[in-house]
């Protein structure tokens, strides 16, 4: 069981704002509230208010249009100034306005900080946190404190950073949480620190770890281990410099590593989800290999690997990639075999067997076309087809559309530059169909002009767009004249997926991707719509 009342602490609203290009709105952050609110955690910092002028009108805002289920609302602010009072010090004011039910008080415990940040003394430094404590406290507020640089603190003055957990956890109060304010120290030293730290001051103890050594998560853990009830982390690990520690996996971990419960019950399956959504509010979303709840976190590419997956999926993972909404993925390349495309087909939906001849073609068809360059391990479209024409062979219908001539043309007239595109298609039952389409671009053109060909026929195809478009050249032969490799993304109204094309004359690559997509999402279609008019041209 989790320690009891284990706080599990979110500070993506201000700390992960931190973060170099992350910006966002009021209804931004109420957003990623929700989110995180409905996710589980039991605190969401959502900003200082009184010194950011957003965040104060995030806490006027939040108070009818954010309804939280999990959550406690809190604020952040700093200890009173040096020499003033705590009644009318404005910014503690300003904390007591937002209606945060919790407020987390940022309070310095290095004594280098203290002297040349500060420019006070240490006594009045005791003094800035004892009084604002008592004061909140008083006002009916619950009050953690971020012991700000502690660690550093500690290492250069133990009894000082001893005294002022002393001094927050005597004035009530109810969380002293350490700081791994610049990220240097290892898991060792984070240990060693809170375990002397609880047995000298009993208070309770929470920690808040920055990654600039990599360790945010371990340090994090670390704490944990040695007592700390209290653990704070961003969505993603979003914040300045290197990051905070990433919330999402200190949560996966202390459910699934430590058996300690920190999420209410289910919630850990939305985990992915939760992260995708506020990835998609931040424009900052998860790196593939994010643990848990990336792309990659449970891909397997390997022909060793995919031929134990499909013996016992555990034999290569660490855990069940549902329990944090996940899912199992196989790449198909020249380093599988025929493992990887049987669990691949698997994953398709196809029922298939490892040493069946559809499944050895398929397989020899890969290793040939990526020594060509062709790469199916982002492009499951491509593959798709691929593996569809090797299932039917010698059964499978014609095409619903076959290519007899394309012609780009780009011109430029005053400054302004044209492409046009014109292809011939044929369609099983319909005379030759020609269309001409004008594009910001070469591959723009030839998407129009198939749109314009063909959408009348097959109106599953009005809905296809293509959303990204990225070329390499996949050799060690460079120059104008290298085989190009075009990955083309489209969205089908539903759900995005790629296919690929391989040529030397890069529009032909990105044409052979246009075609892919375009017969891909027709796969299942074997003719047209009757009684359409049908699109005609010389």
């Amino acid at each position: 069981m989790a320690p009891q009342g284990f706080q599990l602490y979110d500070t993506t609203l201000r700390d992960g704002t931190q973060q170099e290009g992350l910006v966002l709105t009021v209804d931004d952050k109420l957003a990623v509230a929700r989110h995180l609110d409905t996710f589980g955690v039991g605190f969401i910092e959502g900003g200082w208010p009184g010194a950011v002028p957003k965040d104060t009108e995030f806490f006027r805002r939040a108070r009818t249009e954010l309804t939280l289920h999990s959550a406690e609302l809190t604020a952040f602010g700093a200890t009173r100034r040096p020499g003033t009072a705590v009644s009318t010090d404005p910014q503690v004011r300003a904390l007591l306005e937002s209606g945060a039910p919790v407020i987390t008080l940022v309070a310095k415990t290095d004594v280098r900080h203290v002297e040349l940040a500060l420019r006070t003394t240490l006594a009045e430094n005791l003094a800035m946190i004892t009084s604002t404590v008592r004061h909140l406290v008083h006002a009916g507020r619950r009050v953690f404190i971020d012991a700000e640089h502690y660690f550093d603190g500690y290492r250069a003055n133990r009894a000082y950073a001893l005294e002022c957990v002393h001094a927050a956890a005597e004035a009530g109060a109810e969380t002293i949480v350490l700081c791994d304010t610049n990220g240097g120290s290892l898991p060792d030293r984070i240990r060693d620190t809170v375990t002397d730290t609880l047995t000298t001051t009993g208070a309770r103890l929470g920690i808040h770890c920055h990654n600039d050594t990599g360790c945010a998560v371990a340090n994090t853990l670390a704490a944990i281990d040695a007592g700390a009830t209290h653990a704070q982390g961003t969505a993603h690990g979003y914040g300045e410099r290197c990051g905070n520690a990433d919330l999402f996996t200190i949560a996966a971990n202390l459910i699934l590593k430590r058996g300690l419960n920190v999420l209410p019950a289910d919630r850990l399956t939305t985990m992915a989800e939760t992260g995708r959504a506020i990835g998609e509010l931040t424009a900052q979303p998860a790196h593939p290999a994010t643990p848990y709840i990336g792309r990659s976190a449970f891909t397997h590419k390997a022909g060793l690997h995919a031929s134990a997956l499909r013996i016992d999926p555990d034999l290569y993972q660490h855990t069940d990639p549902a329990t944090t909404g996940n899912r199992m993925r196989t790449l198909v390349s020249d380093m599988g075999g025929r493992s990887s495309i049987e669990l691949k087909a698997r994953e398709l939906g196809y029922t298939v067997t490892a040493g069946s001849e559809p499944v050895a073609r398929a397989a020899a068809r890969i290793k040939k076309l990526e020594n060509l360059g062709y790469s199916f391990e982002s492009a499951d479209a491509s593959f798709e087809l691929l593996l569809r024409e090797e299932l039917s062979a010698g059964t499978a219908g014609p095409h619903p559309f076959t290519t007899d001539s394309w012609q780009i043309t780009v011109e430029q007239h005053s400054g302004t530059t044209i492409s046009r595109a014109r292809i011939r298609l044929h369609v099983p039952g319909t005379t030759p169909i020609t269309a001409t389409a004008e594009g910001s671009g070469p591959v723009n053109a030839l998407d129009c002009a198939l749109h314009q060909a063909l959408d009348t026929l097959f109106p599953s195809l009005a809905g296809l767009e293509l959303t990204d478009y990225q070329v390499r050249v996949p050799t060690s032969r460079r120059g104008s004249a290298a085989p190009t490799r075009v990955l083309a993304t489209f969205f089908d109204g539903e759900r995005s997926w790629s296919t690929v094309g391989v040529d030397e004359n890069l529009i032909t690559a990105s044409w052979q991707a246009l075609q892919e997509a375009f017969r891909y999402t027709l796969r299942d279609i074997t003719s047209p719509v009757t009684a359409m008019p049908v699109p005609s041209g010389p």
